[in-house]
C-alpha cells in the first residue's frame, strides 16, 4: 500500500470527537504542575514553570536529571510510564499521596501522550490534563495516520508504502536507499534503540523488514523513501496551538542530530523565517482541530527542493527550552491558557540557537572524522549558541548528574 497518492481518510467519527479542544478542562488557579519524564525535555520544563513562581513535581521511570534542579518541588520514581495503566496508577497514586488536585499534567514521551489522552476521563477526576482528546492524538501517534491526513491536506510526504509480506517488497517502485521506519515508533525504539533503519539493496531490505515485522504490530512496518541531505536540509515547526491559531510561533533549521542520518534527538537547533513550513503546519495542525503544544518535523529534499512531512509529535519537544530565549516560553504559554488567561500571540526571534553538548559532542566529533564539517566551522557553532539544553548557571546540578549518567544513558538508550 502506497502512502503516495490516494489515501482515505483514517478511520474515526465526527468533529466533535476528533476535537482537541472538546474536553479541554481551564482550571483558574492551577496550584502546580505535574512533569512525566525528568530527562533534559522535562528539566526545560520544570524551569520554565519553576521561575514563573510554579510549584512542579517530576515523576519518571528512569534516573533523571530533572530531580536535582532547584525548581523541582516533588520527585518521586515510579516503576513504570510505558502504558495506560502505569501511567494512570502512578499518576494517581502520586497525585493523592501529595494531594496534587488541580495540577496539569505535562507529557514527555509519546506513550504518556497516549495514556493521558486515552485515560482523561479517569484522571481529569483530580488532574487538569493538558493533552488534546484521543480523537486529535492518533493523528500525531500512528504515522500512517499522519501522512494520510497530510496528503489530504495538499501537503508533500516521502514516498510510504506499507507491505504485508516480505513478497511484496521486490514489486514496490523504490529506488535504493530506502528507510524501514515503523508507524508507532514507541513500539520499536525501545527495543532497538533506533528511530528508523536503513537498506541499501533489497536483500538488505528483506532482512531489516522481517526483523521489525517482528518487533511490530501487523501492518506497522514502513517502507519509505530517503530523503538525502544533512542538517541544513532539517526544518521543523514549533507551536502553541489554539483555535485554529498559532498563538506561540517558532520555526527552526535542525542543524545536527544524534546519531546523524535518522536522529532520535536534536543536537543543534537555530531559529529561522520559513512562511512555506508555517502555513502547511498551521493547515495541518487546523484540520485535526488541535490544542496544546506541537512540533511538526520537514526535510527539503535537495533532489526536487520539497519540503516533505516527517514526524508530528503532540508535546514538548527536546529543544523546546530554545524557546524561552528566543521569546516563546511553550511551556509557560500552554499553563497561561490552562489557567484560563489566553496568552497574547508571540514569534520567537530569529538567529537564536541552542545545544545539546553531551549529544552534540561525538555528533560533531563523526562529522569532522567524515569530512563534513571542519574543526573550526564547529567549534565556531558552539560559540554562536546561546542556549545549553541543560547547564544553567541559576541551576547547575542538573547538568552535573548528567555528566554522571552518561554511562546510564548509553546502556538505557545508546546515547
Amino acid at each position: 500500500m502506497a502512502m503516495q497518492g490516494v489515501i482515505g481518510s483514517a478511520p474515526g467519527g465526527s468533529k466533535s470527537e476528533v476535537s482537541g479542544l472538546s474536553s479541554r478542562r481551564v482550571c483558574k488557579q492551577p496550584p502546580g504542575a505535574v512533569v512525566l519524564g525528568g530527562d533534559f525535555n522535562g528539566l526545560a520544563i520544570v524551569r520554565s514553570l519553576g521561575r514563573c513562581g510554579v510549584p512542579v513535581c517530576v515523576i519518571d521511570d528512569e534516573s533523571s536529571i530533572a530531580c536535582a534542579s532547584r525548581y523541582t518541588t516533588h520527585a518521586v520514581k515510579v516503576p513504570s510510564l510505558r502504558d495506560d495503566a502505569e501511567v494512570v496508577d502512578a499518576v494517581l497514586r502520586v497525585g493523592r499521596r501529595l494531594g496534587l488536585d488541580g495540577w496539569i499534567l505535562y507529557p514527555t514521551r509519546d506513550e504518556i501522550v497516549a495514556a493521558l489522552s486515552r485515560q482523561r476521563t479517569i484522571l481529569e477526576r483530580q488532574f487538569v490534563v493538558s493533552t488534546p482528546t484521543w480523537g486529535c492524538i492518533r493523528w500525531a501517534w500512528d504515522k500512517r495516520n499522519t501522512y494520510r491526513r497530510a496528503v489530504e491536506r495538499g501537503i508533500p510526504v516521502p514516498g510510504t508504502w506499507i507491505p504485508r509480506e516480505v513478497g511484496e517488497l521486490a514489486r514496490l517502485p523504490i529506488s535504493y536507499p530506502v528507510a524501514i521506519k515503523p508507524a508507532i515508533k514507541e513500539h520499536f525504539i525501545y527495543h532497538t534503540k533506533a528511530k528508523a533503519w536503513r537498506a541499501d539493496d533489497l536483500p538488505q531490505l528483506e532482512a531489516k523488514f522481517e526483523e521489525a515485522r517482528a518487533l511490530l504490530g501487523e501492518g506497522e512496518t514502513m517502507v519509505q523513501e530517503y530523503i538525502p541531505g544533512d542538517g541544513r536540509h532539517q526544518f521543523a515547526f514549533c507551536s502553541f496551538f489554539k483555535d485554529s491559531r498559532s498563538l506561540g510561533t517558532m520555526v527552526v533549521r535542525r542543524r545536527r542530530q544524534h546519531p546523524p542520518e535518522f536522529g532520535r534527538a536534536s543536537t543543534y537547533v537555530e531559529t529561522v523565517d520559513l512562511p512555506e513550513l508555517e502555513s502547511m503546519s498551521v493547515e495541518f495542525l487546523r484540520s485535526i482541530d488541535f490544542y496544546g503544544l506541537a512540533e511538526l518535523e520537514y526535510k527539503r529534499d535537495p533532489r526536487d527542493g520539497v519540503l516533505k512531512l516527517l514526524d508530528f509529535n503532540a508535546r514538548c519537544w527536546g529543544y523546546h527550552s530554545l524557546g524561552a530565549r528566543a521569546g516563546v516560553d511553550f511551556p509557560a504559554l500552554l499553563f497561561e491558557d490552562l489557567a484560563g488567561r489566553t496568552p497574547r500571540e508571540r514569534r520567537a526571534a530569529i538567529g537564536v540557537r541552542w545545544v545539546r553538548l553531551v549529544t552534540d559532542l561525538p555528533t560533531g566529533a563523526l562529522e569532522i572524522a567524515r569530512r563534513r564539517l571542519s574543526v573550526r566551522g564547529y567549534l565556531r557553532t558552539l560559540a554562536d549558541a546561546n542556549v545549553e539544553s541543560v547547564f544553567s548557571c541559576d541551576d547547575p546540578l542538573p547538568g552535573l548528574l548528567e555528566l554522571a549518567l552518561v554511562p546510564y544513558l548509553v546502556r538505557k538508550r545508546g546515547y
